[in-house]
């Protein structure tokens, strides 16, 4: 159904589900998942479903990033194009019509990962992963692209030496910097550059 962040540590990974409600994956507008939560969670107060419709969440990961010298904070969607939804359906597996007819009518919003008309429910292990990436998104962000161990082949993607490919000779985490050994006319030849620059090969 959706792929779990392979990075998401699932051993302390809370699986709390309200009592009579299943977690259920649904299809949104690229870019529209944080405005579709909100619109949703506002309608559901307003129409007073929340006997039938618990959490809607969107998990990310803050991460630090750093370009030309400057540390920036930016949160990624760990499933983009995809909102979480914990609800009840009806006895035979289907949504109930108020609350479909209230998720419906939000602007940027899909369908539900189905089967045979039926919203498909998420496994156990789904949830967990996607509860404990969402209870991950509060710690302190990481550090993005400086997990580079020495060694490791990459290929540089910007910058005078864009297409060049060689090994990793030292990581700056500080500076953000990348020492990457290339073969230049024949020699090997030492270049730093700024981390998200490079990707493994």
């Amino acid at each position: 159904m959706v792929e779990s962040d392979p990075k998401t540590d699932q051993s302390d990974a809370p699986t709390a589900t309200s009592p009579g409600m299943d977690w259920y994956v649904l299809r949104v507008a690229s870019n529209k998942e944080d405005r579709v939560r909100v619109t949703l969670e506002r309608k559901i107060a307003i129409e007073g479903l929340q006997d039938r419709v618990g959490r809607v969440l969107v998990p990310t990961v803050k991460e630090r990033r750093i370009k030309a010298g400057q540390v920036r904070v930016a949160e990624r969607k760990l499933y983009p194009g995809y909102v979480f939804v914990e609800m009840a359906t009806e006895e035979d597996g289907r949504i109930h019509e108020d609350v479909w007819f209230t998720i419906k009518e939000s602007s940027g919003v899909g369908d539900f990962i189905a089967s045979a008309g039926k919203p498909i429910r998420m496994s156990v292990g789904e949830v967990s992963a996607m509860l404990a990436a969402c209870e991950k998104s509060e710690e302190a962000p990481g550090l993005s692209g400086l997990d580079l161990k020495k060694g490791e082949s990459v290929k540089i993607t910007e910058g005078s030496f864009e297409n060049f490919e060689g090994s990793v000779e030292s990581v700056d985490e500080r500076r953000g910097m990348v020492t990457v050994v290339l073969e230049v006319f024949g020699r090997s030849t030492p270049v730093e550059i700024e981390y998200w620059m490079v990707e493994r090969t």
